[in-house]
């Protein structure tokens, strides 16, 4: 048994992140969501977030993702669990990419 505490593990956790997810939708303001953000994460996570939705943007455009791991210096595996994510049947990147178009 492990003591790492995960939202599958901890109730309390599981209870911030069901908070924090119903308080986020509910703002409206970009300024605002971006000073979240700059709260909340480091200058690296948030840097990871933007690489991410940038990957998931170029396997939509049909960009190799052997290119994508050149141009931006990204692993394959973190290339590859966004493209997985994308092509799932009800893929919240899917919706988000619809949202931007």
């Amino acid at each position: 048994m492990t003591n790492e505490n995960t939202l599958e593990n901890s109730p309390v956790l599981a209870e911030c992140y069901d908070e924090l997810c119903d308080i986020l939708t509910r703002v409206n303001d970009k300024a605002l969501m971006k000073e979240i953000f700059e709260c909340l994460c480091s200058p690296a996570e948030r840097k990871d977030f933007a690489e991410r939705w940038l990957l998931v943007k170029e396997i939509d455009n049909g960009v190799p993702q052997r290119k994508i791991a050149k141009d931006y210096c990204m692993s394959l595996c973190k290339i590859t669990r966004g493209s997985k994510e994308l092509k799932k049947e009800d893929s919240a990147f899917r919706k988000m990419l619809d949202m931007v178009k």
